[in-house]
């Protein structure tokens, strides 16, 4: 077993994120997981992530606070504690805190092409 404490969990800086802190917490360089990994995400009021589109699919649950996830095609939903989605690869998407109180998000992904997990 593998165990990631949150205090010993390491930043890192998510492609076209702002005004978010992240947290790695389980696969790539925290643990041995080579099937996914699970990050944590703080998203100030207002941060969130440009609209782009990932070859990975992914899975978003959120905490803590209220998420909007925009789609390309202008689909938008509001995501609050314990809802949960889906994004296919290849779907474009952006992320956005819309209240004035900070969110978090857990985000799971298969690791990139070619990391060697």
């Amino acid at each position: 077993m593998q165990v990631t404490r949150l205090r010993d969990a390491r930043l890192y800086k998510a492609p076209g994120h702002f005004e978010v802190s992240a947290l790695r917490l389980q696969g790539m360089e925290a643990s041995d997981a080579g099937f996914a990994w699970v990050g944590l995400s703080h998203f100030l009021p207002g941060g969130g992530c440009e609209m782009d589109a990932s070859p990975l699919a992914k899975i978003y649950v959120v905490i803590a606070g209220k998420i909007e996830i925009q789609l390309a095609n202008g689909e938008t939903e509001t995501l609050s504690a314990l809802d949960s989605c889906y994004i296919p690869g290849g779907e474009a998407r952006s992320i956005r805190n819309p209240s004035n109180m900070p969110a978090s998000m857990i985000v799971v992904m298969p690791p990139p092409p070619g990391d060697g997990s």
